[in-house]
Formats: C-alpha cells, sequence, structure tokens
C-alpha cells in the first residue's frame, strides 16, 4: 500500500530532526570531552611550572666585607629553582658583627640565614641552641673532613661552605724557577737550596713583607700540617694546656723554619707591604712569598689574569716528603636558624648551595682562590696554582686546616712575635715559649684551665 505524500514527508522530517539532535550532542560531548583535556593539560603543565617553594621568603645577614657578586648570582638562580626569594641584611663585621648576631640570637630576632666564621669563633654562639643541625643531610657526606670540623660543635655539623677555600703556603714565579731549571720542593731542605741557587744568581728567594706585620706570621700558621702530620693530637691537647709549642718539636720546628727565611728576604723587607710583595712576584722581583692564595685575585686585578697564571704554589716543605702538605684555611659558612619558619626551605637552600650548580653560578662572578671543599671541578679558566696545584693536595688528602680551626686559642701577639723572630731580635726557642705564654693569656680568658 503506497503510503500518502504527506505522511511520507511527515516521517522523514522527524528522522532528520532526530539525526540533527544527535550531531549536536556528539558535538557537545566532543567539545565537554575537548574542554577536559585542555583542563588537565594546563594543570599539567602548571604542574611542571611549579616551584617547591614557590611564594617564600627569607632573610640573610652578610658582613660589610663579602662582597656581593657570588651571593646574589647563586639567589638569583635559587629563586628561578625554587621560587624562594632572599632579602639580604648587611651587617658589620669583626667583634662588632659577632657581639650583633649574639643579641639577635638571643631574642630570637636572627634572620633565616647568617653568614658566620667557621672554627674556633663557631662554639661562641652556642650553635646548638640557634643553628640546624646538618649532620644527616645530603650535604654532609660531600664535605672533606676538614671542613666538616671546622664547621661542627661537639661533632655536629652546622654550616656549609659559603666559597672555597683559601690556601696557605709557598707562592712562586714560574719564570724565575724556569730560567734556573729548578724543581718544585719536596723537603724544607730543596727548598733552601733552591733559595740558595736563586741568591746566587743575585735575585731575592724570598720575599718579605714585615710593613703589613699580619704577613709575618704566615710562614708559622702554613705550616700547620707538617705539625698535625707529627702530633695529630695536638690541637686538643693545646686546648687543654696539655701540650705546648716550646715542648713540642714540631712546634719549635715552624718557628726555625721562619727564622731560617731572613738571609734570603729583600733588603726592604721590613718596610715592603702586601701590595709591594704581589707586584713584586708578579714581576719577577722575588722568587718565593709566604701567603695565602686570595693574592692571587690581587695579582690578577693588577696585571690580569694571564700574568697570575705565571705563579705556581706549593706547600709549605715539611723535613721529608711525608710531612709535607697544604694548610687550609677552610670557607666560612651559611648557617640556619633552627627557629625560622621555615626551616625546610633553609635547609634546601644550604644544601643545594654546595650544587655545581650553584659554585658555578658564584664563579662566574668571584673566581675560586681555592679548591672547594666538596671536590668541584673548577672550570678551565681558573688560576692554574688553584685547580692544578694546589688541588693536588687535596686529591691526594694531604691538607690539614690552619690550628685556628682546631682550637679556639690563639695568642692575638702572634704576628709581632713572628716579627721580632724574623727581624733577628729573637731566637726560636725564645719566640715559641713567648708565644705559649701569649696564648695562656687567651685561654684564661676562655675559661681554660691552663698551667
Amino acid at each position: 500500500m503506497i503510503m500518502p505524500t504527506k505522511t511520507r514527508r511527515s516521517k522523514f522530517m522527524k528522522r532528520k530532526k532526530l539525526m540533527s539532535v544527535l550531531l549536536v550532542s556528539a558535538l557537545a560531548v566532543g567539545m565537554v570531552s575537548g574542554c577536559g583535556n585542555d583542563k588537565k593539560e594546563e594543570l599539567a603543565e602548571s604542574s611542571e611550572n611549579s616551584k617547591p617553594y614557590e611564594g617564600v621568603e627569607l632573610s640573610m645577614l652578610v658582613d660589610n666585607a663579602t662582597g656581593k657578586e657570588g651571593y646574589e648570582a647563586v639567589l638569583d638562580l635559587a629563586e628561578k629553582e625554587f621560587g624562594i626569594k632572599v632579602k639580604v641584611e648587611v651587617g658589620l663585621s669583626g667583634t662588632e658583627q659577632q657581639n650583633l648576631m649574639k643579641t639577635r640570637l638571643a631574642a630570637g630576632e636572627a634572620p633565616d640565614i647568617i653568614y658566620y666564621n667557621t672554627g674556633s669563633l663557631l662554639s661562641s654562639v652556642n650553635p646548638e641552641q640557634y643553628f640546624i643541625d646538618l649532620s644527616d643531610s645530603k650535604v654532609s657526606s660531600s664535605l672533606d673532613d676538614g671542613f666538616v670540623q671546622a664547621a661542627s660543635v661537639d661533632g655536629k655539623l652546622y654550616g656549609v661552605p659559603y666559597q672555597c677555600s683559601n690556601v696557605g703556603g709557598v707562592f712562586y714565579n714560574k719564570t724565575i724557577y724556569e730560567e734556573l731549571d729548578l724543581d718544585v720542593p719536596q723537603t724544607w731542605d730543596d727548598f733552601i737550596a733552591n733559595c740558595d741557587k736563586i741568591k746566587k744568581s743575585g735575585q731575592t728567594a724570598v720575599i718579605g713583607s714585615f710593613g703589613d706585620v699580619w704577613t709575618t706570621q704566615l710562614p708559622f700558621l702554613a705550616d700547620n700540617y707538617a705539625m698535625i702530620y707529627e702530633n695529630p693530637d695536638f690541637p686538643e691537647q693545646f686546648t687543654d694546656g696539655a701540650a705546648k709549642f716550646a715542648a713540642t718539636k714540631a712546634g719549635v720546628r715552624s718557628f726555625e723554619k721562619l727564622a731560617a727565611l731572613t738571609p734570603y728576604y729583600n733588603e726592604d723587607y721590613l718596610a715592603c707591604t702586601y701590595n709591594d710583595a704581589c707586584d713584586m712576584l708578579a714581576n719577577g722581583e722575588g722568587a718565593h712569598y709566604f701567603i695565602q692564595s686570595n693574592c692571587l685575585n690581587t695579582i690578577s686585578s693588577l696585571y690580569g689574569q694571564e700574568t697570575a697564571n705565571g705563579i705556581g704554589f706549593f706547600a709549605t716543605p715539611g723535613d721529608t716528603a711525608e710531612e709535607t702538605g697544604a694548610t687550609v684555611w677552610c670557607s666560612n659558612a651559611l648557617y640556619g636558624n633552627k627557629n625560622s619558619e621555615n626551616v625546610d626551605a633553609v635547609k634546601a637552600l644550604l644544601e643545594w648551595w654546595t650544587s655545581d650548580d650553584a659554585i658555578t653560578a658564584f664563579v662566574k662572578e668571584v673566581p675560586a682562590v681555592g679548591p672547594y671543599h666538596n671536590g668541584y671541578k673548577l672550570p678551565e679558566e681558573s688560576f692554574t696554582a688553584v685547580k692544578e696545584d694546589m688541588q693536588k693536595y687535596f686529591d691526594e688528602g694531604k691538607t690539614a686546616p690552619a690550628l685556628e680551626f682546631l682550637t679556639p686559642v690563639k695568642g692575638i701577639n702572634c704576628e709581632s712575635l713572628c716579627q721580632e723572630l724574623g727581624s733577628g731580635q729573637s731566637t726560636p726557642e725564645e719566640t715559641a715559649q713567648a708565644y705559649d705564654e701569649d696564648c695562656k693569656k687567651q685561654a684564661v680568658q676562655l675559661g681554660l684551665k691552663w698551667d
């Protein structure tokens, strides 16, 4: 039976309307699904871009002797990595800074991160009460023993190294060594033999800069590796008053070495200053200079890095090759305030401070004058005396901290006593006895029981 035309048209229209509804529904579902996917992608992207401490603001205290270039570079990178913003407060320096910090710690007004000394001065601020214990942190196992000892009190690590180490010993002019065909000495006798050859050639063998009296003590202080090699327990026994320089063979020997340098000094050594000495060393007007490694920055600023790379380094020689090693002035440290409202963020920043990324950012602004305490590989453009000569001692484990990092006892007249010895006014034995008496005064002030 053939349906009427009107009926067929009506059914056709209903089917068309149904198809349209289904099509619109499908499109709607697709659009909703698409929006959902977009939102998921946006959330995923947002999660990837989020930083672990986004919005956290920390405070940091440094002294006014610390250049800002290094820490600003690291803190800028830290904000990109962690989202942490750090406001830096520049304080005072020396004793004034120490007293201010103690007052603020006691009042509960200390910043989140504090730049401060390592070594003997650390115990005076009662770190157990105020600083975060980093003994179980990831960074503790990456640091060399010397720094860990210097930044610890009662076996607990409280700080991370702010920057590189500073190494004491002998800096020498490579050109003079090449011209006279000299080898780097392995013992003190080898060193004196080199000095004799240099003096015989009509040149200054050792540069003295007694015009800046603090430099006179470097030959003595930079011989601490030999002291520790011969007497590993000396720092502890010295602190307790059970050991003295005058009664210790290696202690007297360090003063003997200082006295032995006098015949080799430049004629004007009593008036020559530190800057004069750096100038002489750079220009080949003297072969050796007992000093710390930040002299490389001084020379580089005066003459450029190429000239600074003409300066080599070796440790103060011992009487044997075995007892020859480098004496290290450890980096100051960054300490975390254990009463901070953002302890986790503080710990994260301190641990990251010793990462390759952070150190690389730092050394781009402030060239390293010594190896880093965690074995960081210095860039090719670093001073050759650091990345080659000094690094060797670190790699071989032949380093020891300067004595001031191992005991709180240091006489305030060390430099003047060394000046008297180096200018022939006293003997090594007399100087050792006088230094013991000087240290006794300091020990009494610290409340230590000394005989």
